[in-house]
């Protein structure tokens, strides 16, 4: 595999440079171990999302870009062993030719990256409820009260009423 040599804005020849990899499909997590095994600098961006799986709530961790990781890698590192590695498919180029990924992209991406959790509802999303007394009617979520039980405002008689329910009995529209 033929790299391109670049020069850096100084002039001189770059060391190491950041390239997007591939993996085969729903191997990204195993292609990122055997690559670290190996000796190679990979950064899998990942992200962490609050799901409902069975009726609770799980915080799950998953790939921003599933099936892609980057690798870095210098010029005169031995490229031969990607071919082999387990869960890795190809380096993404064009032309033959593996395109480097700029530093500042991967730096952004660490940043946004490292944030909280994402809620699964947010103060001010509308909401509909979906059992109880108050089935299919529209309300919007206010806050947790607790792990399993959320706050919504509704309307009712052109009043505005709180109203505590469970996680479960709520979907957000």
């Amino acid at each position: 595999m033929e790299i391109p040599v670049t020069k850096g804005s100084d002039g001189q020849y770059e060391g190491r440079a950041w390239y997007l990899l591939q993996c085969k499909p729903r191997q990204d997590v195993r292609a990122e171990e055997h690559l670290a095994r190996q000796g190679f600098s990979c950064f899998r961006p990942q992200y962490q999302r609050e799901r409902m799986v069975r009726g609770r709530r799980h915080v799950l961790v998953e790939s921003l870009f599933p099936g892609y990781l980057f690798i870095q890698l210098a010029q005169s590192d031995n490229w031969a062993p990607l071919r082999s590695t387990r869960g890795v498919n190809r380096l993404v180029g064009f032309g033959g030719f593996p395109l480097p990924v700029s530093d500042e992209l991967i730096v952004q991406l660490r940043q946004r990256t490292e944030t909280a959790p994402h809620p699964l509802l947010e103060a001010g999303d509308r909401v509909r409820i979906t059992e109880g007394s108050f089935a299919e009617l529209d309300a919007i979520f206010l806050a947790m009260d607790g792990e399993e039980r959320v706050t919504l405002l509704m309307t009712m008689l052109n009043r505005e009423h709180r109203l505590s329910l469970p996680l479960t009995s709520v979907r957000k529209e």
